[in-house]
């Protein structure tokens, strides 16, 4: 029994030991077996870790050369977007500019028939010392399309608040031409018209994108229109505009030998019938002076003063619709057709500057003078302002070579000067003429 008893014992004790035993061999046969696996797989079952790798890398090899792809492509419409958006920008610029000046004319035209209403539109007393001012603008005519419904139509479109910059020309001032409506396209101005007097001219403004106008065939203007030279084409000019006038619109009359740095209509103040730039070169000459005259056998009464105004600039002024600025181009227009030759910017200021008298009846038109530094004549720029550090600073509004008869080069000479800042552009040429 004992011995039944003790072998029973030793049987559950080793029946007991046998599942730690069982534990710790399952734990050295698994790190045994782990010991072959990372011997015989360094790199795993299902494959080593450099092609895993090189799997990852071609994906994000892809990825990356179809990211930038998009990028390349995303920065291409950026860039279109961004010089869309500056050409959208600049063009609202411009509209703002347009719209700006609109305004400001149109309260300008508000002042003006404010004034006309006040003055005409009924008797009224005169009011206290130094508050009384005299109607300085007289009112426009009724547009009459009638007159010219071509043109009328063209400068429906070329106009910007009913007024515009308009010059003559043909063939013989092509190239003189081609600066001036150059300067005029650097400076942005939009509101000008060549009237071209022959064929090759309109060609040529068509071919340059230049807005033209070509009148219908008249016996009394085409001889002098085709092949006239500078005066004669000029004297044209008082009969051309009528139409112009008769329309309704105010217009900046210019020649060709100008160049243009500003836009003119920026700087007019639109108060009178005529508003015109100077021969003078000073402020005693261009505004007026009160010049004595000597007469020593008078004895007591020897000084006699008179007043003096170097003469307008028939080659550049600012004409309103108005009867009066009418009438001024009627009486040139009349005189320059009679048979003894005149010089038309002679007759011109004759007409705007000679009183009433015995026998004839002076014009009443109202004249306002340019300010000669803005709307400055060549005697000016090669006499005074090349020769002045300060005044070569200045920036005219135009610059008019009439003073020279080598205009071309001159003209040249000032886009130089004034565009591309070639310092000493005007310095080879004289102060004056040489005959």
């Amino acid at each position: 029994m004992m011995a039944g008893r003790r072998e029973g014992s030793l049987m559950r004790d080793k029946t007991q030991s046998f599942p730690g035993s069982r534990i710790v061999t399952a734990i050295v046969i698994g790190i045994l077996l782990g010991f072959v696996v990372a011997y015989l797989f360094p790199h795993g079952f299902l494959g080593s870790d450099r092609p895993i790798q090189n799997r990852r890398v071609g994906k994000s090899d892809l990825q990356i050369s179809s990211s930038q792809c998009e990028s390349t492509e995303r920065i291409t419409a950026l860039r279109s977007d961004i010089a869309s958006l500056s050409d959208k920008n600049d063009e609202l610029k411009k509209e703002v500019q347009e719209l700006t000046e609109k305004l400001r004319l149109s309260e300008q035209g508000k002042d003006h028939a404010h004034d006309q209403f006040s003055v005409l539109g009924k008797p009224h007393k005169a009011g206290p010392f130094g508050t009384v001012k005299g109607l300085r603008t007289n009112p426009t005519v009724v547009p009459d399309e009638s007159v010219n419904p071509r043109l009328a139509k063209i400068l429906e479109e070329v106009a910007v608040q009913r007024e515009l910059i308009v010059a003559l020309a043909n063939s013989n001032v092509k190239v003189m031409l081609e600066v001036w409506f150059t300067s005029i396209k650097k400076v942005g101005i939009t509101n000008y018209l060549v009237v071209g007097l022959d064929d090759e001219i309109e060609e040529f403004c068509k071919a340059n994108d230049v807005p033209v106008y070509k009148r219908d065939s008249d016996e009394g203007i085409d001889p002098i229109a085709k092949k006239g030279g500078n005066h004669a084409v000029s004297g044209l000019k008082f009969r051309i505009l009528r139409e112009f006038l008769q329309l309704g619109y105010s217009v900046l009359l210019s020649d060709v030998d100008i160049i243009y740095l500003q836009n003119p209509f920026n700087h007019l103040y639109r108060d009178s019938d005529v508003e015109s730039m100077t021969d003078g070169h000073n402020n005693y000459t261009a505004y007026g002076f009160n010049d004595v005259f000597d007469e020593p056998s008078m004895g007591w009464a020897r000084y006699a003063h008179t007043m003096r105004i170097w003469v307008y600039n028939s080659g550049f002024f600012y004409i309103r619709p108005t009867l009066p600025a009418i009438e001024l181009l009627d009486r040139v227009a009349e005189r320059l057709s009679r048979p003894q030759k005149a010089w038309d910017q002679a007759v011109f200021n004759e007409e705007l500057f000679f009183p009433s008298r015995p026998g004839y009846s002076g014009l009443h038109a109202s004249k306002r003078t340019m300010d000669f530094y803005l709307f400055m004549n060549s005697k000016v720029l090669f006499k005074t302002v090349r020769k002045d550090a300060n005044l070569k600073k200045l920036k005219p509004v135009i610059l008019h070579v009439n003073y020279h008869p080598d205009k071309l080069p001159r003209m040249q000479a000032i886009v130089e000067f004034y565009f591309n800042g070639k310092q000493d552009a005007l310095e080879p040429f004289p102060d004056g003429s040489q005959w």
